[in-house]
């Protein structure tokens, strides 16, 4: 059966549009806390801390650091969404169902990744409207703000997704997202800049992935980036594409489900 089929679009329309009311049905706890969170960020970093910093990159502090705030919660939503909904598939059996189902593995992973993309964008966006707030944003480079945005947060759903094919409890869900992914987002230069840095952890900055998502989305809103556009954009890319055929593999294979 072809993937584009009348079938298999009524299959991915179906996922997508699960995944997305079970996040909005349940909107107090999917989108207001990182709204009050990054309101916070901007109040704290931004008004107080701002003022005794003062200019970062040719901007004021309050201006640097929106566009990676914004980037943060596009990240830690759109991972946290499908680890929680497709391990919680796995914990009540409901993925077994799909995985039975004519439905392909491909059709069933983009739509799982869908969903984590329209929370992630969704908070984004949230989060942009309250920067509004706090300081004027400019738009430098349309396409870059666009792409980089939009492939984080597949990357990131990826990424949630198979972290919840192999997690086996509930513990499991959020071991990376407290020890991976929130160390590599406070050190994913969304509050300094590399410059600041000695030239030695300027180098070992470089070895976090998501210094190339915030910097690409800092130039598509600022026009300033730390590092190569086309390398950052080029990096999150590849990343993309390898956790895809990751991610599809696993799913193909039953891992974590079949067991």
């Amino acid at each position: 059966m072809s993937l584009l089929s009348t079938a298999n679009q009524i299959a991915l329309q179906t996922i997508v549009r699960k995944e997305i009311r079970r996040f909005t049905r349940i909107w107090v706890q999917t989108l207001l806390p990182p709204a009050i969170t990054m309101t916070l960020y901007f109040v704290i970093f931004g008004n107080l801390v701002g003022r005794n910093i003062g200019s970062m990159g040719g901007y004021s502090y309050m201006q640097f650091i929106v566009p990676g705030l914004i980037m943060m919660s596009v990240i830690t939503n759109s991972y946290a969404n499908v680890v929680s909904s497709f391990f919680g598939a796995k914990f009540q059996r409901s993925i077994e169902e799909l995985l039975v189902s004519p439905v392909p593995p491909s059709i069933i992973l983009i739509g799982f990744v869908l969903g984590g993309v329209a929370r992630g964008l969704a908070v984004g966006l949230i989060v942009t409207l309250l920067s509004l707030f706090f300081s004027d944003l400019s738009l430098h480079h349309t396409f870059v703000m666009i792409y980089s945005v939009f492939m984080t947060a597949v990357l990131f759903s990826l990424g949630g997704f198979i972290n919840a094919v192999y997690a086996k409890t509930f513990d499991d869900v959020s071991i990376v997202p407290t020890f991976v992914l929130t160390p590599l987002t406070y050190l994913g230069g969304v509050f300094y800049s590399m410059t600041l840095l000695s030239p030695f952890w300027q180098g070992v900055s470089y070895l976090n992935p998501i210094v190339y998502m915030v910097n690409a989305f800092r130039y598509g809103v600022l026009g300033h980036s730390d590092v190569s556009i086309v390398a950052s954009l080029s990096f999150i890319t590849v990343l993309v594409v390898i956790l895809y055929v990751v991610a599809l593999r696993l799913l193909q294979q039953g891992t974590g489900m079949r067991e």
